[in-house]
Protein backbone atom coordinates (compact mmCIF):
# COMPACT_ATOMS: atom_id res chain seq x y z
CA UNK A 1 0.00 0.00 0.00
CA UNK A 2 1.50 3.64 -1.06
CA UNK A 3 1.50 5.96 1.98
CA UNK A 4 2.37 8.95 -0.56
CA UNK A 5 -0.02 9.10 -3.91
CA UNK A 6 0.70 11.31 -6.68
CA UNK A 7 -1.48 14.69 -5.28
CA UNK A 8 -2.47 12.82 -1.80
CA UNK A 9 -0.85 11.88 1.24
CA UNK A 10 -2.20 9.60 2.99
CA UNK A 11 -3.31 11.46 6.89
CA UNK A 12 -1.99 8.68 9.36
CA UNK A 13 1.47 9.32 7.62
CA UNK A 14 1.11 12.83 8.11
CA UNK A 15 0.35 12.48 12.21
CA UNK A 16 3.56 10.14 11.96
CA UNK A 17 5.89 12.80 10.72
CA UNK A 18 4.36 15.57 13.21
CA UNK A 19 4.57 13.52 15.96
CA UNK A 20 8.46 12.77 14.98
CA UNK A 21 8.99 16.71 14.60
CA UNK A 22 7.26 17.31 17.90
CA UNK A 23 9.26 14.60 19.70
CA UNK A 24 12.52 16.04 18.58
CA UNK A 25 11.31 19.56 20.15
CA UNK A 26 10.27 17.99 23.53
CA UNK A 27 13.70 15.99 23.52
CA UNK A 28 16.05 18.94 22.68
CA UNK A 29 13.67 20.80 25.23
CA UNK A 30 14.61 18.23 28.27
CA UNK A 31 18.43 17.74 26.93
CA UNK A 32 18.45 21.81 27.20
CA UNK A 33 17.39 22.06 31.15
CA UNK A 34 20.31 19.48 32.48
CA UNK A 35 23.00 19.78 29.87
CA UNK A 36 22.05 23.49 28.41
CA UNK A 37 22.88 22.35 25.35
CA UNK A 38 21.12 21.02 22.43
CA UNK A 39 20.91 17.46 20.50
CA UNK A 40 23.54 16.53 18.33
CA UNK A 41 23.61 13.41 16.09
CA UNK A 42 26.37 11.81 18.09
CA UNK A 43 24.52 12.18 21.07
CA UNK A 44 21.26 10.18 19.47
CA UNK A 45 23.85 7.50 19.10
CA UNK A 46 24.53 7.05 22.46
CA UNK A 47 21.49 7.82 24.16
CA UNK A 48 22.29 5.12 26.16
CA UNK A 49 24.99 7.13 28.45
CA UNK A 50 23.20 10.06 28.42
CA UNK A 51 22.68 10.24 32.12
CA UNK A 52 20.17 12.49 33.67
CA UNK A 53 17.89 11.61 30.69
CA UNK A 54 17.11 8.45 31.81
CA UNK A 55 15.99 7.50 35.06
CA UNK A 56 16.12 11.37 36.06
CA UNK A 57 13.62 12.58 33.36
CA UNK A 58 10.83 13.12 35.21
CA UNK A 59 12.82 15.38 37.32
CA UNK A 60 13.07 17.44 34.14
CA UNK A 61 9.61 17.32 33.13
CA UNK A 62 7.42 20.52 33.75
CA UNK A 63 3.83 20.51 33.64
CA UNK A 64 3.67 22.98 30.91
CA UNK A 65 5.22 20.57 28.26
CA UNK A 66 2.05 18.72 28.08
CA UNK A 67 0.77 22.08 25.82
CA UNK A 68 3.23 20.84 23.59
CA UNK A 69 1.34 18.24 22.74
CA UNK A 70 -2.05 19.55 22.23
CA UNK A 71 -1.30 20.60 18.43
CA UNK A 72 -0.42 16.85 18.14
CA UNK A 73 -3.70 15.72 19.35
CA UNK A 74 -5.40 18.43 17.18
CA UNK A 75 -3.92 17.54 13.88
CA UNK A 76 -3.54 13.49 14.19
CA UNK A 77 -7.53 13.70 15.38
CA UNK A 78 -8.05 15.49 12.34
CA UNK A 79 -5.72 12.66 10.25
CA UNK A 80 -7.50 9.97 11.82
CA UNK A 81 -11.24 11.73 10.77
CA UNK A 82 -9.87 11.73 7.23
CA UNK A 83 -8.46 7.99 7.82
CA UNK A 84 -11.70 7.01 8.80
CA UNK A 85 -13.83 8.40 5.43
CA UNK A 86 -10.74 6.55 3.34
CA UNK A 87 -9.83 9.68 2.50
CA UNK A 88 -6.14 11.26 1.97
CA UNK A 89 -5.41 14.52 2.23
CA UNK A 90 -5.17 16.61 -0.90
CA UNK A 91 -1.18 17.50 -1.61
CA UNK A 92 -0.72 21.09 -3.45
CA UNK A 93 1.75 22.08 -5.77
CA UNK A 94 5.15 22.01 -3.92
CA UNK A 95 6.76 24.27 -6.35
CA UNK A 96 5.81 27.01 -5.16
CA UNK A 97 5.89 26.52 -1.26
CA UNK A 98 9.52 25.12 -1.50
CA UNK A 99 11.05 28.00 -3.90
CA UNK A 100 9.08 30.31 -1.06
CA UNK A 101 10.58 28.23 1.94
CA UNK A 102 14.42 27.94 0.42
CA UNK A 103 14.03 32.03 0.05
CA UNK A 104 13.39 32.02 3.37
CA UNK A 105 15.88 29.79 4.84
CA UNK A 106 18.84 31.34 2.46
CA UNK A 107 17.56 34.59 3.41
CA UNK A 108 17.79 33.62 7.60
CA UNK A 109 21.13 31.70 7.04
CA UNK A 110 22.84 35.28 4.98
CA UNK A 111 21.42 37.03 8.25
CA UNK A 112 23.14 34.65 11.05
CA UNK A 113 26.51 34.78 8.67
CA UNK A 114 27.08 38.27 8.86
CA UNK A 115 25.74 38.29 12.71
CA UNK A 116 28.64 35.56 12.93
CA UNK A 117 30.43 34.50 10.21
CA UNK A 118 31.60 31.51 12.18
CA UNK A 119 28.26 30.71 12.61
CA UNK A 120 28.34 27.24 10.44
CA UNK A 121 32.54 27.01 11.03
CA UNK A 122 32.72 25.73 14.50
CA UNK A 123 29.34 23.17 15.42
CA UNK A 124 29.93 24.17 19.22
CA UNK A 125 28.08 27.55 18.76
CA UNK A 126 24.87 25.35 18.91
CA UNK A 127 23.29 27.99 20.82
CA UNK A 128 23.55 30.92 18.41
CA UNK A 129 22.68 28.87 15.70
CA UNK A 130 19.54 27.33 16.79
CA UNK A 131 18.85 30.94 17.82
CA UNK A 132 19.42 31.82 14.08
CA UNK A 133 18.30 28.99 12.09
CA UNK A 134 15.40 27.40 14.43
CA UNK A 135 15.62 24.25 16.05
CA UNK A 136 14.68 22.10 13.21
CA UNK A 137 17.28 23.62 10.34
CA UNK A 138 19.94 23.17 13.08
CA UNK A 139 19.35 19.61 13.45
CA UNK A 140 19.81 19.13 9.09
CA UNK A 141 23.01 21.08 9.54
CA UNK A 142 24.34 19.23 12.36
CA UNK A 143 23.42 15.99 10.19
CA UNK A 144 25.49 17.25 7.44
CA UNK A 145 28.35 18.14 10.09
CA UNK A 146 27.95 14.71 11.36
CA UNK A 147 28.87 12.91 8.18
CA UNK A 148 31.49 15.45 7.09
CA UNK A 149 33.62 14.35 10.40
CA UNK A 150 34.69 10.59 9.46
CA UNK A 151 36.45 12.49 6.31
CA UNK A 152 39.15 14.08 8.25
CA UNK A 153 40.68 11.05 9.67
CA UNK A 154 40.14 9.14 6.00
CA UNK A 155 42.34 12.07 4.25
CA UNK A 156 44.79 12.40 7.12
CA UNK A 157 48.35 11.93 6.23
CA UNK A 158 51.87 12.37 7.86
CA UNK A 159 52.19 15.63 5.81
CA UNK A 160 48.55 16.85 7.59
CA UNK A 161 50.06 15.65 11.26
CA UNK A 162 53.44 17.42 11.01
CA UNK A 163 51.71 20.32 9.74
CA UNK A 164 48.94 20.51 12.74
CA UNK A 165 51.58 19.42 15.10
CA UNK A 166 53.66 22.71 13.89
CA UNK A 167 50.95 24.87 15.17
CA UNK A 168 51.26 23.94 18.67
CA UNK A 169 52.40 26.26 21.98
CA UNK A 170 55.12 24.78 23.69
CA UNK A 171 54.94 25.02 27.40
CA UNK A 172 57.00 26.94 29.46
CA UNK A 173 60.12 26.02 31.68
CA UNK A 174 58.83 23.89 34.82
CA UNK A 175 59.07 25.08 38.81
CA UNK A 176 61.93 23.87 39.89
CA UNK A 177 60.63 23.88 43.34
CA UNK A 178 57.64 21.51 42.76
CA UNK A 179 58.86 19.25 39.88
CA UNK A 180 59.41 15.41 41.08
CA UNK A 181 57.49 16.47 44.63
CA UNK A 182 56.15 13.04 44.16
CA UNK A 183 58.77 11.48 42.01
CA UNK A 184 58.21 7.66 41.90
CA UNK A 185 55.01 7.52 44.12
CA UNK A 186 51.49 5.74 43.53
CA UNK A 187 49.30 7.57 42.44
CA UNK A 188 45.07 7.90 43.18
CA UNK A 189 43.06 9.43 41.17
CA UNK A 190 39.41 10.19 42.95
CA UNK A 191 36.62 11.72 40.75
CA UNK A 192 34.56 13.71 43.06
CA UNK A 193 31.06 13.37 41.05
CA UNK A 194 29.29 16.26 40.40
CA UNK A 195 31.28 18.64 43.04
CA UNK A 196 31.60 22.29 42.46
CA UNK A 197 33.86 24.29 44.38
CA UNK A 198 31.03 26.30 45.69
CA UNK A 199 30.63 23.59 48.64
CA UNK A 200 34.15 23.52 49.61
CA UNK A 201 34.68 25.06 53.13
CA UNK A 202 30.81 25.97 52.80
CA UNK A 203 28.16 25.56 55.71
CA UNK A 204 24.39 24.83 55.42
CA UNK A 205 22.59 25.41 58.95
CA UNK A 206 26.09 25.53 60.55
CA UNK A 207 27.26 21.67 59.74
CA UNK A 208 30.25 21.85 56.84
CA UNK A 209 29.27 20.02 53.51
CA UNK A 210 32.57 18.91 52.93
CA UNK A 211 34.06 18.62 56.59
CA UNK A 212 37.03 15.97 55.57
CA UNK A 213 37.84 17.38 52.12
CA UNK A 214 38.17 21.14 54.23
CA UNK A 215 40.84 19.55 56.59
CA UNK A 216 42.66 17.96 53.57
CA UNK A 217 43.15 21.68 52.36
CA UNK A 218 45.78 22.45 55.39
CA UNK A 219 48.21 19.85 53.82
CA UNK A 220 47.79 19.77 49.65
CA UNK A 221 47.78 21.79 47.46
CA UNK A 222 44.21 23.54 46.27
CA UNK A 223 43.39 24.65 43.38
CA UNK A 224 39.86 26.37 43.73
CA UNK A 225 39.44 28.15 40.27
CA UNK A 226 40.02 25.49 38.40
CA UNK A 227 37.05 25.36 35.83
CA UNK A 228 34.69 22.63 34.27
CA UNK A 229 35.34 21.96 30.78
CA UNK A 230 33.66 19.52 29.78
CA UNK A 231 30.89 18.85 26.95
CA UNK A 232 28.40 16.32 25.82
CA UNK A 233 30.29 13.19 27.46
CA UNK A 234 30.34 14.88 31.02
CA UNK A 235 32.38 12.49 33.16
CA UNK A 236 33.57 10.92 30.40
CA UNK A 237 35.07 14.31 29.12
CA UNK A 238 36.56 14.90 32.33
CA UNK A 239 38.28 11.38 31.98
CA UNK A 240 39.63 12.12 28.28
CA UNK A 241 41.32 15.74 29.80
CA UNK A 242 43.08 14.00 32.52
CA UNK A 243 44.48 11.02 30.29
CA UNK A 244 45.09 12.82 27.04
CA UNK A 245 45.64 16.64 27.58
CA UNK A 246 43.24 17.12 24.84
CA UNK A 247 39.65 19.10 25.18
CA UNK A 248 36.52 17.33 24.49
CA UNK A 249 34.78 16.52 21.03
CA UNK A 250 31.84 19.36 21.20
CA UNK A 251 29.59 16.44 19.74
CA UNK A 252 28.93 13.60 21.69
CA UNK A 253 32.22 11.93 23.48
CA UNK A 254 35.67 11.40 22.37
CA UNK A 255 34.93 7.62 24.71
CA UNK A 256 32.49 6.73 22.17
CA UNK A 257 33.54 8.50 18.96
CA UNK A 258 37.45 7.56 19.34
CA UNK A 259 38.13 4.61 20.75
CA UNK A 260 40.03 3.46 17.86
CA UNK A 261 42.58 6.16 17.89
CA UNK A 262 46.32 6.25 19.34
CA UNK A 263 46.95 8.50 21.75
CA UNK A 264 49.53 9.54 24.11
CA UNK A 265 47.88 8.91 27.38
CA UNK A 266 48.39 9.34 30.58
CA UNK A 267 48.39 5.55 31.45
CA UNK A 268 50.82 4.99 28.67
CA UNK A 269 53.90 8.02 29.76
CA UNK A 270 54.08 6.44 33.37
CA UNK A 271 54.58 3.29 32.14
CA UNK A 272 56.92 4.07 29.86
CA UNK A 273 59.09 6.81 32.42
CA UNK A 274 58.85 4.42 35.59
CA UNK A 275 57.26 1.17 34.63
CA UNK A 276 53.76 2.20 36.29
CA UNK A 277 50.49 -0.16 36.78
CA UNK A 278 47.24 1.84 35.47
CA UNK A 279 43.77 1.05 36.37
CA UNK A 280 40.50 2.49 36.84
CA UNK A 281 37.79 1.28 39.10
CA UNK A 282 34.02 1.98 38.53
CA UNK A 283 30.86 -0.03 39.73
CA UNK A 284 29.11 0.41 37.04
CA UNK A 285 28.95 -1.52 33.49
CA UNK A 286 31.85 -2.10 32.29
CA UNK A 287 30.38 -0.77 28.63
CA UNK A 288 28.81 2.61 29.72
CA UNK A 289 30.22 5.86 28.04
CA UNK A 290 32.16 2.93 26.55
CA UNK A 291 34.65 2.76 28.82
CA UNK A 292 35.92 -0.81 28.62
CA UNK A 293 36.90 -0.32 24.72
CA UNK A 294 38.62 3.17 25.32
CA UNK A 295 40.52 2.30 28.79
CA UNK A 296 42.18 -0.26 26.17
CA UNK A 297 43.05 2.11 23.34
CA UNK A 298 44.22 4.51 26.74
CA UNK A 299 46.37 2.04 27.66
CA UNK A 300 44.88 0.87 30.74
CA UNK A 301 46.08 -2.50 32.32
CA UNK A 302 42.97 -3.41 34.44
CA UNK A 303 39.31 -1.90 34.42
CA UNK A 304 37.50 -3.03 38.05
CA UNK A 305 33.68 -2.55 36.72
CA UNK A 306 30.43 -3.63 38.43
CA UNK A 307 31.16 -7.48 37.39
CA UNK A 308 33.68 -7.27 39.97
CA UNK A 309 31.96 -5.75 43.00
CA UNK A 310 29.19 -6.95 45.37
CA UNK A 311 26.39 -5.04 44.30
CA UNK A 312 23.14 -5.33 46.11
CA UNK A 313 19.76 -3.52 45.93
CA UNK A 314 20.69 -2.13 49.79
CA UNK A 315 23.87 -1.26 48.37
CA UNK A 316 23.08 0.77 45.53
CA UNK A 317 21.44 3.99 44.77
CA UNK A 318 20.44 6.19 41.70
CA UNK A 319 23.13 4.81 39.08
CA UNK A 320 25.19 1.58 41.23
CA UNK A 321 26.78 1.06 44.17
CA UNK A 322 26.99 3.27 46.84
CA UNK A 323 30.19 5.48 47.53
CA UNK A 324 30.99 3.58 50.76
CA UNK A 325 31.29 0.47 50.04
CA UNK A 326 32.50 1.46 46.36
CA UNK A 327 35.81 2.28 48.31
CA UNK A 328 35.66 -0.59 50.96
CA UNK A 329 35.17 -3.06 48.27
CA UNK A 330 38.08 -1.07 46.06
CA UNK A 331 41.01 -1.48 48.40
CA UNK A 332 41.32 -5.48 48.48
CA UNK A 333 41.62 -4.76 44.46
CA UNK A 334 43.52 -1.85 44.71
CA UNK A 335 46.17 -4.43 47.10
CA UNK A 336 46.69 -6.20 43.95
CA UNK A 337 48.18 -4.13 42.01
CA UNK A 338 51.71 -4.08 41.37
CA UNK A 339 53.72 -0.96 42.48
CA UNK A 340 54.41 1.73 41.36
CA UNK A 341 50.57 2.35 40.41
CA UNK A 342 48.04 5.07 39.09
CA UNK A 343 44.39 4.19 40.22
CA UNK A 344 41.35 6.15 39.25
CA UNK A 345 38.37 6.03 41.39
CA UNK A 346 35.07 6.90 39.88
CA UNK A 347 32.65 7.71 42.30
CA UNK A 348 28.81 7.67 41.61
CA UNK A 349 26.64 8.92 44.50
CA UNK A 350 26.25 12.16 43.95
CA UNK A 351 25.22 12.02 40.89
CA UNK A 352 21.94 14.27 39.43
CA UNK A 353 18.87 13.84 40.66
CA UNK A 354 20.79 13.48 43.90
CA UNK A 355 19.03 10.57 45.84
CA UNK A 356 19.68 9.15 49.28
CA UNK A 357 18.11 7.10 51.80
CA UNK A 358 17.79 8.92 55.07
CA UNK A 359 19.94 6.34 56.63
CA UNK A 360 22.82 7.62 54.60
CA UNK A 361 22.02 11.59 55.39
CA UNK A 362 24.54 12.79 57.53
CA UNK A 363 23.19 16.49 57.13
CA UNK A 364 19.86 18.26 56.64
CA UNK A 365 18.41 18.91 53.40
CA UNK A 366 18.97 22.78 51.96
CA UNK A 367 16.18 25.14 52.57
CA UNK A 368 16.38 26.90 49.42
CA UNK A 369 12.97 27.26 46.76
CA UNK A 370 14.77 24.10 44.89
CA UNK A 371 14.51 20.60 45.66
CA UNK A 372 17.38 19.24 43.62
CA UNK A 373 20.27 21.80 45.31
CA UNK A 374 18.54 20.89 48.64
CA UNK A 375 18.90 17.43 48.23
CA UNK A 376 22.34 18.02 46.39
CA UNK A 377 23.68 18.98 50.05
CA UNK A 378 23.26 15.65 51.23
CA UNK A 379 24.99 13.51 48.25
CA UNK A 380 27.93 16.02 48.65
CA UNK A 381 27.94 15.47 52.25
CA UNK A 382 27.74 11.66 51.71
CA UNK A 383 30.63 11.16 49.19
CA UNK A 384 32.93 13.55 51.78
CA UNK A 385 32.11 10.80 54.51
CA UNK A 386 32.98 8.05 51.65
CA UNK A 387 36.46 10.08 50.50
CA UNK A 388 36.98 9.83 54.35
CA UNK A 389 36.83 6.40 55.16
CA UNK A 390 38.57 5.68 51.82
CA UNK A 391 41.87 7.29 53.43
CA UNK A 392 41.34 5.46 56.42
CA UNK A 393 41.71 2.48 54.85
CA UNK A 394 44.36 2.91 53.07
CA UNK A 395 46.41 4.52 56.39
CA UNK A 396 45.19 1.19 58.04
CA UNK A 397 46.74 -1.06 55.40
CA UNK A 398 49.99 1.10 55.08
CA UNK A 399 49.20 2.23 51.55
CA UNK A 400 48.33 5.73 52.32
CA UNK A 401 52.34 7.19 52.61
CA UNK A 402 54.01 6.33 49.44
CA UNK A 403 50.62 7.69 47.19
CA UNK A 404 50.10 10.79 45.68
CA UNK A 405 45.84 11.96 45.57
CA UNK A 406 44.38 13.63 43.33
CA UNK A 407 40.68 14.95 43.60
CA UNK A 408 39.09 16.86 41.99
CA UNK A 409 35.58 17.68 40.77
CA UNK A 410 34.58 15.72 36.95
CA UNK A 411 32.13 18.37 36.16
CA UNK A 412 28.75 20.89 37.71
CA UNK A 413 26.05 18.80 39.47
CA UNK A 414 23.53 22.51 39.57
CA UNK A 415 22.80 23.12 36.00
CA UNK A 416 21.94 26.24 34.70
CA UNK A 417 18.21 25.45 34.91
CA UNK A 418 18.71 24.41 38.87
CA UNK A 419 21.42 27.57 39.98
CA UNK A 420 18.68 29.78 41.05
CA UNK A 421 19.10 27.52 44.39
CA UNK A 422 22.26 27.71 44.43
CA UNK A 423 22.64 31.43 44.21
CA UNK A 424 20.06 31.96 47.00
CA UNK A 425 22.35 29.94 48.94
CA UNK A 426 25.12 31.70 48.72
CA UNK A 427 22.96 35.06 48.93
CA UNK A 428 24.35 35.78 45.57
CA UNK A 429 22.85 37.97 42.49
CA UNK A 430 21.99 36.01 39.34
CA UNK A 431 24.70 37.73 36.54
CA UNK A 432 26.77 35.73 34.07
CA UNK A 433 30.00 36.47 35.86
CA UNK A 434 28.50 34.34 39.21
CA UNK A 435 27.20 31.30 37.03
CA UNK A 436 30.82 31.41 35.67
CA UNK A 437 32.10 31.34 39.20
CA UNK A 438 29.97 28.17 39.52
CA UNK A 439 31.52 26.52 36.82
CA UNK A 440 34.09 26.11 38.96
CA UNK A 441 35.27 22.81 40.21
CA UNK A 442 37.52 21.59 43.18
CA UNK A 443 41.56 20.77 42.74
CA UNK A 444 43.24 18.59 45.70
CA UNK A 445 46.47 17.52 45.45
CA UNK A 446 47.40 15.75 49.01
CA UNK A 447 51.34 14.53 49.08
CA UNK A 448 51.88 12.97 52.44
CA UNK A 449 54.56 14.94 54.21
CA UNK A 450 54.10 18.18 52.17
CA UNK A 451 53.03 21.72 53.03
CA UNK A 452 49.79 22.48 52.09
CA UNK A 453 49.30 25.66 49.67
CA UNK A 454 46.16 27.45 48.06
CA UNK A 455 47.50 28.38 44.59
CA UNK A 456 44.87 30.93 43.04
CA UNK A 457 46.44 30.24 39.65
CA UNK A 458 43.08 29.90 37.13
CA UNK A 459 42.96 27.09 34.57
CA UNK A 460 40.55 24.52 33.86
CA UNK A 461 40.59 20.50 34.34
CA UNK A 462 42.30 19.76 30.99
CA UNK A 463 45.13 20.93 33.07
CA UNK A 464 45.31 18.50 35.60
CA UNK A 465 47.27 16.12 33.07
CA UNK A 466 50.57 18.28 33.15
CA UNK A 467 50.01 19.17 36.59
CA UNK A 468 49.90 15.43 37.89
CA UNK A 469 53.57 15.16 35.49
CA UNK A 470 54.93 17.94 36.77
CA UNK A 471 54.88 16.30 40.19
CA UNK A 472 55.42 12.96 39.26
CA UNK A 473 58.84 14.33 37.65
CA UNK A 474 57.83 14.47 34.11
CA UNK A 475 58.83 16.43 31.34
CA UNK A 476 55.86 17.08 28.93
CA UNK A 477 58.19 19.27 26.33
CA UNK A 478 58.10 15.74 24.32
CA UNK A 479 54.35 15.63 25.04
CA UNK A 480 51.13 16.71 22.37
CA UNK A 481 48.43 17.99 24.69
CA UNK A 482 46.72 21.29 24.90
CA UNK A 483 47.24 21.19 29.02
CA UNK A 484 49.35 23.89 30.60
CA UNK A 485 50.68 22.79 34.50
CA UNK A 486 49.30 25.00 36.97
CA UNK A 487 52.39 25.76 38.99
CA UNK A 488 53.43 27.74 35.73
CA UNK A 489 50.28 28.19 33.39
CA UNK A 490 50.89 31.50 31.54
CA UNK A 491 48.52 34.13 32.60
CA UNK A 492 48.08 35.40 29.13
CA UNK A 493 46.55 31.88 28.01
CA UNK A 494 42.65 31.68 28.16
CA UNK A 495 40.98 29.00 29.84
CA UNK A 496 38.73 27.47 27.07
CA UNK A 497 35.02 26.15 27.30
CA UNK A 498 34.15 23.76 24.63
CA UNK A 499 31.01 25.86 23.10
CA UNK A 500 34.14 28.58 22.50
CA UNK A 501 33.28 30.73 25.46
CA UNK A 502 36.71 31.73 27.86
CA UNK A 503 38.02 33.66 30.48
CA UNK A 504 40.94 35.39 30.34
CA UNK A 505 43.06 37.42 32.11
CA UNK A 506 41.35 40.93 31.42
CA UNK A 507 38.03 39.86 29.88
CA UNK A 508 34.78 37.24 30.29
CA UNK A 509 33.62 36.01 26.80
CA UNK A 510 30.12 34.35 27.68
CA UNK A 511 26.57 34.14 26.44
CA UNK A 512 28.03 35.89 23.19
CA UNK A 513 29.40 38.75 24.88
CA UNK A 514 32.54 40.19 26.01
CA UNK A 515 32.70 41.30 29.38
CA UNK A 516 35.54 43.14 31.45
CA UNK A 517 36.19 41.14 34.69
CA UNK A 518 37.66 44.39 36.48
CA UNK A 519 34.63 46.05 36.46
CA UNK A 520 31.97 43.47 35.56
CA UNK A 521 30.45 45.33 33.13
CA UNK A 522 29.72 44.18 29.27
CA UNK A 523 31.72 45.90 26.35
CA UNK A 524 31.94 45.51 22.64
CA UNK A 525 32.63 42.37 21.41
CA UNK A 526 35.53 43.30 19.52
CA UNK A 527 37.70 43.54 23.12
CA UNK A 528 37.58 39.70 23.33
CA UNK A 529 38.36 39.58 19.24
CA UNK A 530 41.98 38.77 19.54
CA UNK A 531 41.43 36.19 22.42
CA UNK A 532 38.51 34.55 20.33
CA UNK A 533 41.02 33.77 17.77
CA UNK A 534 43.35 32.14 20.17
CA UNK A 535 40.02 30.09 21.66
CA UNK A 536 39.02 28.86 17.59
CA UNK A 537 42.62 28.06 16.73
CA UNK A 538 43.22 25.56 20.04
CA UNK A 539 39.64 23.91 19.90
CA UNK A 540 40.03 23.62 16.23
CA UNK A 541 43.87 21.81 16.80
CA UNK A 542 42.53 19.99 19.25
CA UNK A 543 39.49 18.58 17.18
CA UNK A 544 42.18 18.49 14.19
CA UNK A 545 44.03 15.70 16.12
CA UNK A 546 41.17 13.80 17.06
CA UNK A 547 39.06 13.63 14.22
CA UNK A 548 41.66 12.79 12.06
CA UNK A 549 43.61 10.58 14.36
CA UNK A 550 46.82 12.33 13.52
CA UNK A 551 48.68 10.82 16.49
CA UNK A 552 48.88 7.16 14.86
CA UNK A 553 51.35 9.20 12.34
CA UNK A 554 53.70 10.14 15.32
CA UNK A 555 54.48 7.35 17.07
Amino acid sequence: MSFVGQNHIRPLVFCFIYLLSTALLISNLLYYRFYIDFLTSSVFLQLNNVGGLGSSTVELFSPYDLLLLIDVLFFCSFAWFFSKKKEAISRPNGKPYFITAGSFLALTVGLSLVQNPYVLQHDYERDQMVSSLGIYNYQLINVAQSIQAPLKGILANQTVASEIKGEMVDPPPPDTSTFGLASGKNVVFISLESVQNFVIQQENNGEELTPFLNRLLADSFYFPNIYDQTAQGKSSDMEFMLDTGFYPLSSGSAFVRSYTNTFQSLPRILEQHNGYTSAAFHANDATFWNRELMYDALGYHHFFSKEMYNVTVDESVNYGLKDKPFFEQSVPLLKELEEPYSAKFITLTNHFPFLLEEEDQLIEEGETDVGIVNRYFTTVRYLDAAVEQFFQQLKDEDMYEDTMFVLYGDHYGISRQYEKGVHQFLDQEETTFSHIDLQKVPLIIHIPGQTGRTIETEGGQIDIHSTVLHLLGISTNANLSFSYDLFTRPSDMPIIFRDGHFIAQDFLFADHACYERSSNTMIPIQSCSPKQAIVREQLQLSDDFLLGDLLRFME
